[in-house]
């Protein structure tokens, strides 16, 4: 190979590396934050996941990421095909597990360990239900005690939840749910998640006046920027109880 050649082959070596390094930089700089805000895109919210697991995996004391991707495996076990979902919510059970070991008087961690365990105990039968329906509870009781206004009022609207899902052999209460629900409104009075989960008690308690009032509420809230996927699905959901109800 003549001298001309060899410095061209290098010259290509070169190229290629710095195309590669290039394309690396491309993906470490994507932002997390905002792939999480596109979430309706799954595979937005599947980078974001990946990202900050990656740099919680890069750094074990890494806080931020923990919750991050605590919160994004929760949205992710609830619109991944069927098969996926339990692994996605365990993945968040275990990253929101470390938050709240990195960081006990700060509430993220406790939130959305209680967010996974809840949906876990959902979607994946008895069992599960009793394992964790203790847990979610003290959980979201830790929220109160550190801050009843994270999240807008947050762990009131999950213990509303809990206590309309819990039998009431066990703990629950239809009383209770509308109590917390009502508290939770006290910080996001248009808050459409927290109103729909009140048509859904009311519904229940037969209380059909209350319910549809509730539901149509749903319908009118304006879209919040950092929960216009949720109000959408919650929209919904909202529309189709005010069909059910005669």
């Amino acid at each position: 190979m003549g001298a001309r050649a060899t410095i061209e082959a290098m010259w290509a070596v070169v190229l290629s590396l710095l195309v590669a390094a290039s394309g690396f930089a491309q993906t470490d700089a994507k932002d997390p934050d905002k792939l999480y805000a596109d979430r309706e895109q799954l595979s937005s919210a599947r980078q974001a996941a990946d990202i900050w697991e990656a740099r919680l995996t890069a750094n074990p004391k890494d806080f931020e990421s923990a919750w991050k991707l605590a919160r994004a495996a929760y949205w992710l076990g609830g619109h991944v095909p069927a098969d996926e979902q339990r692994q996605q919510f365990e993945r968040g059970i275990k990253a929101a597990t470390t938050a709240t070991e990195l960081e006990p008087k700060r509430p993220e961690g406790h939130f959305w360990l209680a967010a996974d365990m809840g949906a876990m105990a959902e979607g994946f039968g008895l069992r599960n239900g009793i394992r964790y329906r203790g847990p979610i509870k003290t959980e979201l009781e830790t929220v109160l005690m550190l801050d009843p206004a994270y999240q807008q009022g947050s762990a009131d609207r999950a213990l509303g939840r809990w206590y309309f899902r819990v039998p009431r052999l066990f703990g629950g209460s239809k009383d209770k749910a509308i109590e917390h629900l009502k508290q939770s409104l006290t910080h996001a009075p248009q808050s459409t998640a927290t109103h729909f989960f009140l048509a859904e008690t009311f519904l229940d308690m037969d209380k059909k006046d209350d319910a549809r009032r509730e539901a149509q509420i749903v319908l009118d809230a304006p879209f919040h920027p950092d929960w216009t996927p949720e109000d959408r699905e919650f929209k919904k959901k909202a529309k189709e109880l005010l069909q059910r109800i005669k």
